[in-house]
């Protein structure tokens, strides 16, 4: 169940991250400019504009991606109670039952030396 629970928030916690590395733009231009600021004290994200805010919600997106990770591999190492496929094949003891021929066929004759093994091969007609 806490397995579910954290895969569930590690993939949230990725789109989320994903989504907000997009938002952030590089050095030459700004958020706030592309919903109308240019600038402006009244910006979406405040007056220091969106580096500030995304900046600190992408460190902490990181941070619970890193602790799900880590959690996810931490479970799967301690939820292992076989290692290999071959440990989870249940034994059983079976003797191998003695190979007979069938019944109904009869038995082979071997070749003599009148009776040639193979038959000859049949030349063609010139």
């Amino acid at each position: 169940m806490i397995t579910v629970l954290v895969v569930i928030v590690h993939i949230i916690v990725s789109l989320a991250l994903i989504l907000i590395v997009l938002l952030q733009v590089g050095k030459g231009g700004s958020l706030s400019a592309a919903f109308g600021g240019a600038g402006s004290s009244q910006t979406l994200f405040g007056s220091r504009g969106p580096a500030t805010f995304l900046s600190r919600l992408t460190a902490i997106a990181a941070a619970v991606f890193m602790l799900t990770s880590l959690g996810l591999a931490y479970i799967s190492s301690h939820a292992r109670q076989r290692s290999t496929i071959i440990d989870q094949i249940p034994a059983t003891e079976s003797t191998p039952l003695p190979l007979q021929p069938p019944e109904s066929a009869p038995a082979p004759t071997p070749p003599t030396e009148s009776t040639p093994a193979t038959p000859p091969a049949s030349t063609p007609q010139q």
